[in-house]
């Protein structure tokens, strides 16, 4: 029975690579993975908003994750991908990425939360992951999206 309570404890996420930093993203919030495609740019948005796509019909915004975590812009490579989040209702926002690694699973012993004294951090991490003797920051997409404009 104690087998059962640790497998509903865990969770899957998205293993992501930025530089020399393993992140990752719940798998619930993670719609689609498309290879990175034309951006149209939109005039007048954040400084991490790229533009927009045409996905299978449906315009999609599309944000940098290395901006937004106030990365340096990095050339994109045949390993970069836009991951299609959903957020609340049915919008959808991509989120350019430099690498999608694998799939991982953690179990809720395997995550460390962050403590109160992180500060700004708290806002885009909801913890650590410790995953084959490396370490995950694991991201809080309703911080990470929580000033995005939708209306596009």
């Amino acid at each position: 029975m104690d087998n059962n309570v640790a497998v509903n404890d865990a969770k899957q996420y998205i293993l992501l690579r930025f530089d020399n930093e393993q992140y990752g993203i719940d798998i619930s919030y993670i719609d689609n993975i498309v290879r990175l495609q034309p951006i149209t740019r939109v005039p007048h948005t954040q400084s991490y908003f790229l533009g927009i796509i045409n996905l299978r019909g449906e315009i999609v915004p599309v944000m940098s994750m290395r901006r937004k975590c106030d990365l340096p812009d990095k050339d994109n490579t045949n390993l970069s991908r836009i991951l299609i989040i959903k957020v609340e209702g049915n919008a959808k926002i991509g989120v350019l990425v430099d690498e999608v690694r694998e799939v991982v699973t953690l179990a809720e012993d395997d995550i460390e939360k962050l403590s109160s004294d992180t500060g700004d951090a708290r806002a885009y991490l909801t913890g650590v992951g410790k995953y084959n003797d490396t370490l995950i920051s694991l991201i809080n997409i309703n911080g990470l999206i929580s000033d995005v404009d939708m209306d596009f």
